[in-house]
């Protein structure tokens, strides 16, 4: 693993994600509550906040797959609401934290079915769905597991697997709910490295859940803050990763110093 440091690699200035003002309930329960956020095209930032601040909640609106009672979300300018779910897909696309298959699908069929925006509404997966497939097999390190039942997989086997499944599916924004936290720490590098390596060769915007503070500093160049549905916090990595932040977000007393090779800022639990 060579480490960058994120912030010093360049973003544009279009906005990729645009959030004014939503709002979100689940029955009387408001989870996100008058949140506003813009992500600029290439950027990426991580998402950090305790159990239950409506981190998981953000993504689903930005894929329109919960309702939004207020507000309005952009992708790329365009109104979430206005776009046809096969244009949506083709702009944005999620590794959620599990995926349950109704029927026992191989790997490779699972993967396969992120082309399902590409194809038209008669037709099937052609041949450059499946040059697709197996490249993000290939891409991912997975390609072993194609013909491996998804069910059977192990909980780090099925999120490298989602992540193949997201790159054939070749959206402009990565959206990644934990996408690593099954991962042991070898294959958590890999896969944060490859999704580096994607924003910088192709432009692809990410925004990414994360509960490991010290790999999200390491890879966004940006940190947002969620707790009880609000922002609390968002901005550089240098500038928010501080022990009053997470004080103030996780109740938790920290010290933070500095990565000894990239400079990153680095937390430090302290003991009670």
């Amino acid at each position: 693993m060579k480490v960058t440091k994120s912030s010093e690699e360049p973003v544009s200035a279009e906005k990729a994600l645009e959030v004014r003002d939503i709002t979100v309930s689940y029955g009387d329960t408001q989870v996100l509550k008058g949140l506003t956020l813009s992500i600029a095209k290439g950027e990426i930032a991580g998402l950090l906040g305790p159990n239950g601040s409506g981190k998981t909640t953000l993504l689903h609106a930005l894929l329109g797959l919960v309702p939004v009672q207020s507000g309005l979300v952009r992708l790329f300018g365009r109104d979430l609401r206005h776009l046809p779910a096969k244009e949506r897909a083709r702009l944005a696309g999620m590794v959620p934290q599990k995926m349950n298959t109704p029927f026992p699908f191989r790997v490779y069929e699972v993967v396969l079915m992120g082309r399902y925006p590409h194809i038209s509404y008669w037709g099937g997966y052609g041949e450059k769905d499946h040059l697709f497939a197996s490249q993000a097999l290939e891409q991912t390190g997975v390609k072993h597991l194609s013909e491996r039942l998804f069910p059977s997989l192990s909980g780090g086997e099925q999120q490298m697997s989602l992540l193949a499944r997201l790159q054939a599916q070749n959206p402009r924004i990565f959206l990644l709910d934990e996408a690593t936290s099954a991962l042991d720490i070898k294959r958590k590098i890999e896969a944060l490295d490859f999704i580096s390596g994607l924003r910088r060769r192709q432009g692809v915007t990410v925004l990414a859940v994360f509960h490991d503070i010290n790999l999200a500093a390491l890879y966004c160049s940006r940190l947002i803050f969620l707790k009880e549905g609000c922002i609390k916090h968002d901005g550089p990595a240098e500038s928010v990763l501080v022990p009053e932040n997470i004080k103030d977000v996780f109740e938790t007393d920290v010290m933070v110093t500095r990565h000894p090779i990239n400079g990153a800022p680095q937390v430090f639990f302290v003991p009670g």
